[in-house]
């Protein structure tokens, strides 16, 4: 019987926030690995549970309880199941991103480090940044620290639009149906534009999912993408 190679690393994912995103995510790593038969694509474990204590709820409605907890034990059994390092498809639970680090002795990417790194990288002279992302990272301003070690201001859109955005989020997690609701972001990307965006990212995962709805003439980067391409790299390359 035919083992994993011993210099090729297992995944770890702690998914379900929301379940949606994480299967979009699973998708495109097998997307972007060069692959001949089944035996070269990347191993992953997954553990795609949406009973992670909500986001929304702890962040925006200050009514729920912390995920960090949760994740951390997520972590835990990732780890004592033979991962490598571990990933979270999901911007906004980055805010409990130590918690899960405390918990485990393997390394844990961090998705907002290399999403503005990648941004950066692409576009050296871009100094501000568009994000299409949940109200809960606007909230608690997640993504400056690292876009600002990049030299980028952060913007999003205008209240009311921002607002929109994240409805087409809950939207998502509800699986309710999107096609009506994607013009929101062509709206939103248009406020980040005439606010003085360089370039857009999605930010959350969910809005990953309808990302083909999005149009704009701006550049365009998404962070499930780059964590995509990022796994592979790390694993493969």
């Amino acid at each position: 019987m035919e083992t994993v190679k011993e210099t090729e690393q297992t995944v770890g994912i702690l998914g379900g926030m929301g379940p949606d995103a994480t299967v979009d995510l699973m998708q495109r790593i097998i997307n972007a690995t060069p692959a001949k038969d089944d035996a070269d694509h990347i191993r992953l474990l997954v553990d795609n549970d949406p009973k992670v204590p909500s986001r929304i709820k702890a962040l925006i409605e200050k009514t729920g309880e912390s995920p960090g907890p949760y994740m951390a034990k997520m972590a835990q059994g990732l780890e004592a199941a033979g991962a490598n390092f571990l990933i979270i498809p999901c911007n906004t639970a980055h805010k409990y991103f130590d918690d899960v680090v405390n918990a485990v002795d393997v390394p844990v990417v961090n998705l907002l480090d290399i999403a503005a790194a990648h941004v950066k990288r692409t576009l050296p002279h871009a100094t501000c940044i568009g994000l299409l992302a949940s109200t809960a990272v606007k909230i608690t301003d997640l993504y400056a620290p690292a876009c600002h070690e990049q030299g980028l201001d952060v913007l999003f859109p205008e209240p009311v639009w921002q607002d929109g955005v994240m409805s087409l989020i809950r939207v998502v997690k509800a699986n309710s149906g999107t096609s009506s609701m994607c013009r929101v972001l062509n709206i939103a990307a248009e406020s980040l534009r005439e606010q003085g965006a360089d370039c857009i990212l999605i930010a959350c995962t969910e809005l990953s999912v309808v990302s083909n709805h999005l149009e704009t003439s701006l550049p365009v980067f998404d962070a499930a993408q780059i964590l995509a391409e990022h796994v592979v790299e790390r694993v493969k390359g």
